[in-house]
């Protein structure tokens, strides 16, 4: 008895301990309650706080910015995002590398419509026309592209620096804050080095259907109409492959020139009928047609050389142009002994 009496009360005892316990601390546990109800609340739209201007952090990712309404999304047109977050207008003009970029896209379609005409009406004096045609239609449109580019009416440009491969692709970068919900930043970082090319582009199918065809019938009796078919091939094609591989072509077109110039070179010479080394140096010089495309290679090695070097050091890199012939020479000179005809001699 006397053991079940202590039980009974020790359990009395810790009853009322706990009863105390929860009377003493029920007041703060109501005050307590609503800082826990919103501390579920911001869980909840973390997402969204995380986007507002007043939170003081930076915006998710790595090309978003804080657009006019306080919110993190895709910058304007012509705006980059700091390291703040905050979308810079972009005032700059393009730099020297920017610029032979966009030379290099326009020269990449002009060459391709050289080549088309003079392969589909070659032997023909009066594919000459269809030359300058081509020449006037792609001067055009790259003054066109020029004076609507903004500011709109002067040959001049603003444009926003590239510093990463990664600013062509935005598109991969939208960040999901929580894994909940995609952010879409998704811009023209490096403005307007993407989009202007494609307005290139566009403008030069416009000019080519619109003059390249009464060239054709009035000055060349119909002879062009191959090229101009090439041209409605090969010219979207350069927009889809721009749209896909613009950034890897930022970086890697002047080793594709220099690489291209020096291959297309070599086919070009060892397509002359007479391999041998006088013969190849005469009809290389002596030959209109064979002295042009000669001569056009050597201005792209030049060009893929300048890029390269983007003539940091002028004193130095400017001799390296008087090494551009050396392809061609090299190859005149050793004819005799990379002549496959050769092979049944040995």
């Amino acid at each position: 008895m006397g053991r079940s009496t202590f039980c009974e009360n020790f359990v009395f005892g810790i009853v009322c301990l706990l009863t105390f316990c929860v009377t003493e601390i029920s007041p703060s546990t109501d005050t307590e309650t609503p800082a826990i109800t919103v501390s579920k609340n911001v869980n909840r739209n973390s997402d969204l706080t995380i986007m507002k201007l007043g939170s003081g952090k930076r915006c998710p990712g790595l090309y978003c910015g804080y657009v006019g309404n306080g919110e993190c999304g895709a910058c304007p047109r012509g705006y980059q995002p700091n390291s703040l977050s905050e979308c810079i207008e972009c005032n700059s003009s393009p730099s020297f590398y920017d610029c032979l970029y966009l030379g290099f896209m326009a020269l990449l379609s002009l060459a391709l419509h050289w080549f088309f005409i003079d392969y589909k009406t070659r032997g023909k004096r009066s594919v000459v026309f269809l030359h300058v045609s081509a020449l006037v239609e792609s001067v055009l449109a790259a003054l066109l592209t020029l004076i609507l580019s903004d500011p709109i009416g002067p040959l001049t440009i603003r444009s926003c620096q590239a510093n990463h491969l990664s600013d062509w692709y935005t598109l991969l970068y939208n960040p999901s804050p929580n894994y909940t919900t995609t952010l879409h930043c998704t811009q023209e970082i490096v403005y307007p080095l993407y989009t202007m090319v494609m307005v290139y582009y566009a403008f030069s199918l416009v000019f080519l259907m619109a003059i390249r065809p009464i060239v054709s019938y009035k000055l060349v009796d119909g002879r062009g109409t191959k090229s101009i078919y090439a041209a409605l091939y090969f010219l979207p094609i350069l927009i889809v492959v721009h749209a896909v591989f613009a950034g890897l072509l930022y970086y890697a077109f002047p080793f594709i020139v220099l690489v291209v110039s020096v291959i297309t070179s070599a086919i070009h010479l060892s397509c002359m009928d007479e391999q041998n080394m006088k013969s190849l140096f005469i009809n290389s010089f002596t030959n209109g047609r064979n002295a042009t495309i000669l001569v056009g290679h050597w201005i792209l090695h030049a060009y893929g050389v300048i890029s390269i070097t983007r003539l940091e050091d002028p004193s130095f890199h400017a001799t390296l142009i008087a090494l551009v012939p050396f392809p061609a020479i090299f190859y005149i000179l050793t004819v005799r002994f990379s002549n496959p005809d050769n092979l049944e001699k040995v």
